[in-house]
């Protein structure tokens, strides 16, 4: 029987690019003055949901060693578990770190994982493509954000934000709104939308591709998830919302819809790319469900 550890970080080198590299020797080093504690590392895309999977039978503590997708494969292969996740922030935005209060620095963050406190957190639930689902731990985009999110991981000579910036001005010079058919089941009513969508974003968390607002009033614990809709605009007409979003502001914009909602529905009238917590799925056609999985995840968090 496989002896049984208290954290089982897991690492994933091509983090930010393949920079998070740099930085195995400090964390190796630091997991082995550790009691109870042991490093996998990842060789491949989605290997860190299967050791994951494979280390949450002998670990009481599973810590994403990434970015927000190195944490997406970990949340999905233990979401709706006891097993406790941590994160320790090493990719381009880390976004969900910010919003549970944590710091960006990988020393403090490290303490942080080991003397945190325990607490429950809800996730969004998505299905898709006919059949798949999938849980996003931070956000999830359509239209102008998951083509951002697609140009953000063919951009691999820039870094962090500014990788960011540039996938953003970059989508938007051939970028049109997208056609969307969208229910909404909001605590206190259902409202339907059908019309050209220039933004469509569903948030778990606060912050979106490292400073951007999406959902300023998002509460991981509240039950329920963010919906930021931005209306059909003319594309030099959305350089002036750039700043509303780093702000939050956006949401009292009356081309905005914001609101808390439990589910909603999406109809594509064409395919069109989606991502989850920057992880991209491309071409999805059809229907769309996303609903808040309440209090489906434990995370330490300072």
């Amino acid at each position: 029987m496989p002896e049984r550890c208290r954290f089982t970080f897991i690492f994933n080198p091509e983090a930010d690019k393949g920079r998070a590299a740099r930085l195995e020797p400090w964390l190796r080093g630091r997991v082995c003055s550790l009691d109870g504690a042991s490093l996998m590392t990842t060789a491949h895309a989605g290997h860190a949901s299967e050791i994951a999977l494979d280390a949450s039978v002998r670990s009481d503590c599973l810590v994403a060693c990434g970015g927000d997708g190195t944490l997406h494969e970990v949340v999905n292969a233990v979401a709706g578990s006891d097993i406790a996740v941590g994160v320790l922030p090493l990719g381009s935005a880390n976004d969900f770190v910010k919003t549970l209060g944590g710091s960006g620095d990988a020393g403090a963050a490290l303490q942080d994982c080991l003397a945190g406190q325990r607490r429950k957190v809800d996730l969004g639930y998505v299905s898709f493509n006919g059949g798949e689902r999938r849980f996003f731990v931070n956000s999830l985009g359509m239209g102008l954000t998951g083509r951002i999110a697609e140009a953000v991981k063919r951009t691999t000579w820039l870094k962090g934000e500014l990788s960011y910036a540039h996938a953003l001005f970059s989508v938007l010079v051939g970028y049109a709104p997208l056609k969307m058919h969208i229910k909404i089941t909001a605590p206190d009513a259902v409202f339907e939308m059908h019309e050209p969508v220039f933004a469509f974003s569903v948030s778990n968390g606060k912050i979106e591709g490292g400073r951007f607002r999406i959902a300023p009033d998002a509460d991981p614990a509240d039950g329920l998830l963010d919906v930021c809709i931005l209306k059909s605009i003319p594309k030099l007409a959305f350089l002036s919302y750039v700043v509303k979003y780093l702000r939050g502001s956006q949401i009292q914009d009356p081309k905005v819809v914001y609101c808390k909602a439990s589910s909603i529905e999406i109809i594509m009238a064409e395919p069109d790319v989606m991502h989850m917590d920057g992880e991209v799925f491309e071409s999805l056609p059809g229907r769309i469900i996303i609903s808040v999985a309440p209090a489906a995840l434990t995370v330490v968090s300072p």
